[in-house]
């Protein structure tokens, strides 16, 4: 064979592997796309913050946000829980578009005062981190149909009570959002307890701060 059209042949060869690899690599490190879970926005709320103060839902208008449903006395999913949201929030720690609510399950004994104790304690130093307490049913309805995460009381379980270790991500506009599984399907939420779960996450909220 001409050696001439042998180097051609090779070259053709490279330059077709290189556009299947630049191809692949693009798809690669594409930003996941995030679909909206449910049709409605999330409903309206007014609870009290860890400093005393009356805070509604308005609060996060035009903020991306991650919602988790905790409680202080929690001795088994909570602390790492709130260890992980520490990650985050230190990665948007200056970012003003960015927030963090908690909600306790257990108000009664949650208080402002308690909740503040536990702030400092895990680390949650943002200004834009808020611990909420308040009337239980309203939190109750808030988690369940508000957000399809469970939460309840339930006296045979250590510490008394039930609630998912799932982070909900809300972005500007009030709507959950996800990513999608390998398989093309909503994850819905993210793990709390998984640094897997943390960095999805953390990369997600990336891109809807850019929405």
């Amino acid at each position: 064979m001409n050696k001439k059209y042998s180097y051609i042949g090779i070259s053709f060869i490279i330059l077709i592997f290189g556009i299947y690899t630049v191809r692949n690599l693009s798809a690669y490190f594409k930003e996941p796309a995030l679909v909206q879970i449910k049709e409605t926005s999330i409903p309206s709320y007014q609870f009290t913050n860890q400093e005393g103060n009356l805070m509604t839902s308005d609060y996060y208008k035009g903020k991306v946000h991650v919602v988790e449903f905790f409680f202080t006395t929690c001795t088994t999913i909570c602390p790492k829980m709130n260890a992980n949201m520490v990650k985050i929030q230190n990665e948007f720690y200056s970012n003003i578009d960015f927030g963090i609510a908690s909600f306790s399950i257990n108000p009664t004994h949650d208080t402002s005062e308690v909740l503040t104790a536990y702030a400092k304690e895990k680390g949650a130093t943002s200004k834009r981190w808020h611990f909420f307490t308040g009337n239980q049913d309203a939190i109750y309805d808030l988690a369940t149909n508000g957000f399809t995460l469970y939460v309840g009381e339930n006296d045979q379980v250590i510490d008394g009570f039930e609630h998912s270790g799932s982070f909900a991500l809300v972005d500007k506009n009030g709507f959950i959002r996800s990513r999608k599984d390998e398989f093309g399907n909503p994850i819905g939420f993210y793990d709390g307890l998984s640094d897997e779960g943390v960095q999805m996450i953390i990369e997600d909220i990336a891109v809807l701060l850019k929405e």
